[in-house]
């Protein structure tokens, strides 16, 4: 069983793509490793780089090329100051050379040294092969972005041993069917199994520290985006609509800093249209930020990161003004644990499975913990999670111009309000009348992937991608 912990679930990184930007830079991040591993990084003297599938045919418009030369750079997604993203690639355009890795400076030139090959490798969509040159041999490394900032390698896969591969978890968990036994035995929650499972990798302290930073990080791009007006880079000319929406429903009383808003919207008018326009522009601030490479949370995908904090915004300010830090970890470890019984079992790859893999999932995730922080049974957690896959199935994933926001950026309102839905109708269901098992639509998922046609696997090659171009905007 593959051992699959929260903060593989729930990165820290930057937009707009967790497997087109975040990936590819994990990967360019990986090739620096083997390079010095192979004693190669001080004689080389030229770094190409092919990008084939998906990332070629959308890598332009989910800024895949930039991602792979901040990787070559030596700086990492997690820490690097967004505003020098700017900086860097600007001085490695205008003077055609790199400093690979932080340590050797090489001629580096975008036009030439990164293709954009349209066709596939037959492993997966998203495929790049990495290729140093120095002046006695040449060094290939070929790396598959399989999804939510998730990087493999093809041999890795393929030779990986069943021991290798048994989780050192002591719940380890593939299917839904797995976590509900353990959670019946244990007379437990989904959180607590998960506790348990994490506890076994790191401290009871780092585990209550890196939760709090995930949420610390979603909550403050929240607040950049409700906070942030303009029109979204690309060529597009969206212009963002969180800071509007944000503007007329906050009021004017006063606060400084994300935790004193969070005060203040609890104080704001809680009809259901409001609701409804609180959870859109939570969604929204998100996924606008994400569109112009700031920083967000991978959850599971940079596409869907608006959904999870959507919800958990809505359940501490208008649901349950008492919730605190506890409450804030176990919706996070609860979501996390679903997102991974979908990666197991199907794909949250929106190149492999279409945008079913990324905001189906991301609302499951959701809905399932939102239920369990509402009072829901473990049995009740499943069936929030299958009701709101079952109504994300076969939705489709066709970027305009390749951009991470049409339809990208409003798909994130309607799987946080399905996701708070599906909670809801799941805490008012008896789970032994329930026909569609969390399992079964798991697997249906994967088999609407397979089925799909490659058009909408984020190729911009159908749909709406098709239908509407730059030139409409």
């Amino acid at each position: 069983m593959e051992n699959i912990s929260v903060f593989d679930m729930l990165k820290i990184g930057v937009g707009p793509s967790s497997s087109h930007t975040l990936g590819p830079w994990r990967a360019a991040e990986q090739f620096l490793t083997e390079i010095r591993a192979q004693n190669l990084i001080d004689n080389i003297n030229r770094v190409t780089v092919d990008l084939y599938g998906s990332l070629s045919l959308t890598g332009k418009g989910h800024a895949t090329d930039l991602a792979i030369m901040l990787g070559l750079s030596g700086a990492d997604p997690e820490y690097i100051p967004v505003e020098s993203i700017d900086v860097i690639i600007t001085a490695i355009k205008n003077k055609k050379e790199i400093f690979l890795g932080n340590e050797i400076l090489i001629p580096f030139d975008v036009a030439t040294d990164i293709v954009f090959n349209r066709n596939f490798l037959p492993f997966h969509a998203n495929g790049l092969k990495f290729t140093a040159y120095t002046s006695e041999t040449t060094y290939e490394s070929i790396f598959y972005s399989i999804g939510g900032g998730f990087v493999v390698k093809e041999e890795t896969e393929n030779t990986t041993s069943a021991e290798e591969k048994t989780s050192t978890f002591p719940y380890p968990v593939d299917k839904a069917s797995e976590l509900l036994a353990y959670c019946i035995k244990e007379n437990k929650k989904v959180w607590e199994i998960v506790y348990e499972n994490e506890k076994s990798l790191r401290s009871e302290t780092e585990i209550h520290n890196e939760l709090m930073r995930i949420w610390d990080t979603m909550l403050e791009c929240m607040y950049i985006g409700c906070h942030t007006e303009g029109t979204l880079p690309g060529g597009l000319n969206v212009r963002r609509r969180a800071y509007d929406m944000h503007k007329n429903l906050i009021g004017v009383l006063p606060y400084d800093n994300p935790y004193s808003w969070m005060q203040i919207i609890r104080q704001t008018e809680v009809k259901f249209r409001q609701i409804l326009k609180w959870v859109s522009c939570f969604a929204l601030s998100v996924n606008e930020v994400n569109a112009s490479l700031g920083r967000v949370v991978t959850a599971p995908t940079n596409g869907s990161a608006g959904v999870i904090p959507a919800v958990l915004m809505y359940y501490l300010v208008i649901e349950n003004h008492e919730a605190n830090e506890e409450q804030i970890k176990q919706f996070l470890m609860t979501a996390s644990e679903i997102g991974s019984i979908f990666k197991k079992g199907a794909t949250i790859s929106a190149a492999m499975g279409g945008c079913q893999a990324e905001i189906g999932v991301s609302s499951a995730m959701a809905a399932a913990a939102l239920c369990e922080a509402m009072g829901g049974t473990p049995d009740q957690v499943m069936v929030a999670a299958e009701i709101a896959m079952e109504h994300h199935l076969g939705l489709t994933c066709d970027p305009i111009a390749g951009l991470v926001q049409i339809p990208c950026i409003e798909r994130n309102t309607m799987g946080a309000i399905k996701a708070i839905n599906a909670a809801e109708l799941a805490l008012e269901t008896d789970a032994k009348n329930v026909k569609v098992p969390l399992d079964k639509v798991v697997s249906t998922m994967w088999e609407t992937a397979k089925d799909m046609n490659t058009r909408y696997k984020e190729t911009s090659e159908g749909g709406l991608a098709v239908a509407v171009g730059l030139a409409d905007c």
